[in-house]
């Protein structure tokens, strides 16, 4: 498999494992953030704003990050923005220690570590398949995947068991630790001199536009996640709620809810790196399973079931990403690599802050049950409608854009 080769590379597994270490925290903080959010104000639309600010960033600046990693140095780029997120948790941790910590300030924090994570998320991408190469390509997304979704597992069971022990400032000062290891590797690898193009910032980020909006299978993948990033991936604004507001557990059972929600997302990036190819039809088929994983999440339900039907989501969640990632990785020219995954993280992302604050006025109007399954329903519409377009069942590495492979699996 791609992926074990990978991590047979020195330089690349070592990247992998800092970057493990640094989601981990991250997890821990966005379990913590949601439950800090609830106790300063008990309100599910109140932490929808929150979960908005955080998204908010990605639609306003992803492409101006795009462009600059496509004319700068990535990894210098990355030690800025690990840098900046690094220190925003170190503030918070801080501030909650102190006692001083009010909502106003969750909701700064919220906005400027995601404008910290606009600008890192399409330069980290743009660095894998620098590090990776493109006909590793697909087994470092179905890694990273893992990865990320491991540390998805691990990190709310961990905030859970700190926030009970200790309090909830220390999964805060633990995700600022986390970034250390990163730094280091990202500090010690050489800097790439990139080829700039000629041409301003402007005329960059339109060809990236214009590449994404003519080319059919990246179009149609970027709608595709555009509509079930807005209806059905809200889950730090879902699963907070539902666990305190519907089944009234305390942060350990928060924690579980989450860590739920990691393990389907586990299993769909495992079966990913057994195949390591890109399977865009199975996009489609992801989104289905997230629409019915939370419609069923409107039934009345013990806590058991309530984290089978979280886990479903997750893995229907992540089976949608990573093939829509790696399809249009493995379509982007090279030179515009930056801008395409930065107009597909604005899109990603950037249909957050509406979603969220959209999940939590929902869950506050109905009820948790009523309004998951209402954003159920609309997630199964969504993919529902976009499977009538024609979706290749695998995408080779060596794919080009006139040349699909449509292979069966």
């Amino acid at each position: 498999m791609l992926a074990l080769a990978l991590l047979r590379d020195p330089r690349y597994r070592t990247y992998w494992l800092a970057l493990f270490l640094s989601q981990m925290g991250t997890w821990m903080q966005a379990a913590t953030q949601g439950w800090l959010v609830l106790e300063l104000t008990g309100s599910a639309e109140r932490l929808g704003l929150v979960v908005a600010l955080q998204f908010l960033p990605s639609l306003l600046f992803s492409l101006p990050a795009g462009v600059l990693s496509d004319r700068y140095s990535r990894r210098n780029l990355l030690l800025l923005t690990q840098g900046g997120m690094a220190l925003l948790a170190l503030g918070m941790f801080v501030l909650i220690a102190t006692g001083w910590v009010r909502y106003p300030h969750v909701l700064v924090f919220a906005f400027m570590y995601g404008l910290f994570n606009a600008m890192d998320l399409p330069v980290r991408q743009a660095y894998t398949v620098e590090l990776a190469g493109r006909e590793r390509y697909p087994g470092a997304i179905a890694l990273n995947s893992f990865g990320f979704n491991a540390s998805r597992l691990l990190g709310p069971a961990l905030a859970g068991l700190l926030i009970a022990g200790l309090g909830l400032a220390w999964s805060y000062l633990a995700n600022a630790l986390s970034f250390l290891p990163l730094l280091w590797v990202l500090f010690v690898n050489p800097a790439r001199p990139v080829r700039r193009a000629p041409g301003g910032m402007v005329a960059d980020a339109l060809e990236g536009l214009r590449f994404v909006w003519k080319e059919p299978l990246v179009r149609q993948v970027v709608v595709l996640v555009g509509l079930t990033s807005l209806l059905g991936m809200n889950f730090q604004t879902i699963v907070p709620a539902y666990a305190r507001l519907e089944l009234g557990l305390n942060a350990q059972g928060f924690g579980f809810l989450m860590s739920a929600v990691g393990l389907g997302s586990i299993l769909a990036a495992l079966i990913q790196a057994i195949t390591s190819r890109a399977r865009p039809l199975r996009a489609v088929l992801g989104g289905a399973l997230l629409g019915l994983a939370l419609l069923a999440l409107g039934l009345p339900l013990p806590p058991g079931w309530a984290a089978f039907f979280f886990g479903l989501a997750g893995l229907g969640m992540i089976t949608t990403l990573i093939n829509a990632n790696t399809t249009v990785q493995l379509l982007a020219p090279d030179r515009i690599r930056g801008r395409v995954m930065a107009i597909y993280s604005m899109v990603l992302l950037g249909t957050g802050p509406l979603g969220a604050y959209f999940s939590g006025l929902l869950i506050d109007v109905w009820g948790a049950r009523a309004g998951v399954a209402v954003l159920g329903g609309l997630t199964l519409a969504a993919a529902l409608w976009m499977i009538r377009f024609p979706w290749p069942r695998v995408l080779a590495p060596a794919a080009s854009l006139s040349k699909l492979q449509t292979a069966s699996d």
